[in-house]
């Protein structure tokens, strides 16, 4: 029964630190240090009491990032007045770790 128990136990903890393991050899995801940069993309969904902004975009360089999809806190949330769901904006952001925020916003 102990052997059963340490197998399932291994079962369920490898997947999981299989997924934080691969987060963190994501580019510009495991590095603490605060790191900026300027990205096009489409807002994909918006979330204004939450203060949250989705936005598939493309890479970001500077962050070491590639293109993809990534939710975003809008700082401050007033950010988030002028833009809508399919639309296209060109955006300011910060990063540390796995938080990022946009810190600046405009529609094109």
């Amino acid at each position: 029964m102990k052997a059963m128990t340490a197998c399932l136990l291994a079962f369920t903890l490898v997947p999981t630190i299989a997924s934080a393991q691969a987060m963190k050899d994501m580019p510009g995801m495991s590095n603490t240090a605060v790191k900026t940069g300027k990205g096009v993309g489409v807002v994909t969904a918006l979330d204004p009491k939450a203060a949250k902004v989705t936005i598939k975009h493309g890479p970001i360089p500077a962050v070491g990032w590639p293109a993809m999809t990534m939710t975003f806190k809008s700082t401050p949330p007033a950010l988030l007045r002028n833009v809508h769901v399919g639309q296209t904006v060109a955006f300011d952001m910060r990063t540390k770790g796995m938080d990022a925020e946009v810190m600046a916003i405009q529609p094109r």
